[in-house]
């Protein structure tokens, strides 16, 4: 089957953002004394939000709500200040996405970043126009792997789930991927490992963004 439309997952999946995210979290700790995570730490923690991020951060005695909204307030601030530091598209995503838009391959990017950050990430390394839709989190909006906001997406594009990739590099994207009757595409070069993307239904795993347009019809 080829299929006509892709919907992105962001962090890890088109951009290596980890570095900012990390330090964004950690001079929010630093504000109120809490220790700072290891970068490699957050591997594992990112792909929830920034709220569930902010508790995943926190000390166990320090899980309270108001600390947890606190925190992942300062966060986005200081992520806000300062989007792109480090942040910088996998080796072969712009030329990728680049050509999915020559071909007129409806594409979206769903994220559970925050959308203010989103917006600045999108517009900071990507050509105008490069995706049809973009969506992070916003109050009030389903988060993955909530299906709705996937479907709402196929609603605005007149796609179909069965005619679509759902591509991202964690088993939240995947699971995101069945729920909404999605292709579930994993990718190896992101923030989980292989066995995560498997254990949660990945139909596919690709190493290199290359992989993908095969499976468009698209050859370069």
């Amino acid at each position: 089957m080829k299929f006509k439309c892709l919907i992105f997952d962001l962090d890890g999946t088109l951009v290596d953002t980890l570095k900012d995210i990390a330090e964004a979290m950690n001079r929010a700790l630093a504000l109120r004394a809490y220790p700072p995570i290891i970068q490699e730490k957050y591997l594992t923690m990112i792909g929830w939000g920034i709220k569930q991020l902010a508790f995943l951060a926190l000390p166990a005695a320090a899980r309270d709500e108001k600390t947890v909204e606190a925190l992942a307030a300062d966060a986005v601030r200081f992520y806000e200040e300062r989007p792109l530091a480090y942040s910088r598209p996998y080796p072969g995503i712009l030329a990728v996405v680049a050509e999915l838009k020559r071909r007129h391959i409806k594409t979206a990017v769903l994220t559970n970043k925050p959308d203010t950050v989103t917006t600045m990430v999108i517009n900071g390394l990507f050509p105008p126009g490069s995706f049809d839709l973009i969506r992070g989190e916003k109050a009030g909006v389903p988060r993955k792997p909530d299906p709705a906001s996937t479907w709402e997406i196929l609603t605005e594009l007149d796609r179909t789930p069965r005619e679509t990739i759902f591509m991202g590099d964690s088993e939240i994207d995947m699971t995101t991927a069945r729920a909404a009757d999605c292709h579930a595409l994993g990718v190896s070069w992101g923030f989980r490992d292989r066995a995560a993307l498997e254990a949660a239904g990945a139909g596919r795993i690709i190493d290199t963004p290359e992989e993908l347009l095969p499976l468009m019809d698209i050859s370069m």
